[in-house]
């Protein structure tokens, strides 16, 4: 067994100024553990290696699927969980799971989520209203910003440079004649969320001297957008727009924000990424309107039931990219997550607001 530790001390509840105790409860790697366990001083890491599935790759924090744990592993495993003041993780990405502990465990204070959606994950626990008002929940939520926007500007350009069309002449050994392809200069993009992602992509859109549209529910002083609109006007502007970048979180307000009527509304061509969550588009509506090729292209990382099926017939579309959800993914996710914790830690300790807490009404 490897347990790693930053002190020896266990905090006392008679004792306010020992470390607090932070259980990991997801995959890191050693150099990963290291580094959370040397972040903040007043901070007891506590990570038993030989209770968590092993990483198959950088960023793996759901570990080796093929992992098990003995019963009296699973036992030591839950009896460290409990033990906590904050949780590193949701313990096997499991909501279930996590409601148990908060069961057992009434001194815990502190939940930070790996992924930036984590609302989802702790709406999914059914936790008590006692629940959700004692413990602090947190997302990573902007580590993902820059990889998404990238993948984001990935999607915008096949579209505007016609990808699909010069991959299959090119399959086809076939020299056409040439045509006009878009330019992101001269297009307006909408932005369904402003969020870190959302910032980040109309960043880049804004040097490219893209014209951006971004949803909104209040005012917001920023030059990278050129105008600002509620998400109910998302339909009444989707046409004067030749593009739409999803980057929402999934929500039961989110779910199939983008619906038949936004499609139907775009201009003929249009483009569609999205780098939020599948939910936030309605499924049956977008392959209808790839198929008619009313929509000329769309960009997923996600779709609205992962994994994608087989035989969903997004696969056969010619006018797509499909990525497994793996756009965030980076070599160096872990570092930056433990980064974000360690800001927030010191954060809990100088009595001031975590960053991204989750919305324990929506859950975002």
């Amino acid at each position: 067994m490897t347990m790693t530790s930053v002190t020896g001390a266990r905090r006392q509840p008679s004792d306010p100024t020992a470390p607090l105790r932070v259980a990991v409860a997801n995959a890191l790697s050693p150099a990963e553990i290291d580094r959370l366990a040397s972040s903040d001083p007043r901070l007891e890491v506590i990570a038993d290696t030989d209770l968590l599935p092993p990483q198959r790759f950088p960023g793996d924090f759901a570990g080796d699927p093929a992992f098990v744990r003995s019963p009296a592993q699973q036992t030591s495993f839950e009896h460290l969980l409990k033990s906590a003041d904050i949780l590193f993780g949701i313990p096997d990405l499991d909501p279930s799971t996590l409601k148990g502990i908060l069961d057992s465990n009434a001194k815990l204070r502190w939940v930070h989520t790996m992924a930036a959606g984590g609302g989802s994950q702790i709406s999914a626990a059914g936790l008590s209203d006692e629940q959700l008002q004692r413990v602090i929940f947190t997302t990573s939520a902007g580590v993902h910003a820059r990889p998404l926007a990238e993948f984001a500007l990935l999607g915008l350009l096949a579209g505007a440079k016609s990808m699909p069309r010069l991959l299959q002449q090119q399959y086809d050994r076939r020299w056409t004649e040439r045509w006009h392809m878009g330019q992101l200069s001269s297009m307006t993009v909408l932005l369904v969320g402003y969020g870190s992602i959302g910032r980040e992509i109309a960043s880049i859109l804004h040097g490219l001297g893209t014209r951006v549209i971004a949803t909104t529910r209040r005012p917001i002083e920023t030059h990278l957008v050129d105008e600002f609109i509620a998400p109910t006007d998302i339909a009444s502007t989707a046409g004067r727009v030749d593009a739409i970048v999803v980057s929402l979180p999934g929500t039961a307000a989110t779910a199939n924000l983008v619906d038949r009527r936004v499609l139907e509304a775009l201009r003929p061509g249009a483009i569609l990424v999205n780098v939020g969550r599948g939910s936030v588009v309605e499924h049956t509506a977008l392959v209808q309107a790839l198929q008619s090729g009313h929509l000329g292209f769309a960009a997923l990382d996600v779709v609205a039931n992962e994994p994608l099926s087989p035989d969903d017939a997004l696969w056969n579309q010619p006018n797509v990219l499909i990525s497994p959800h793996t756009a965030a993914l980076t070599a160096d996710e872990g570092k930056r997550i433990i980064d974000l914790f360690a800001v927030n830690a010191r954060r809990l300790f100088e009595h001031r607001p975590l960053i991204n807490t989750v919305n324990t009404v929506e859950f975002y």
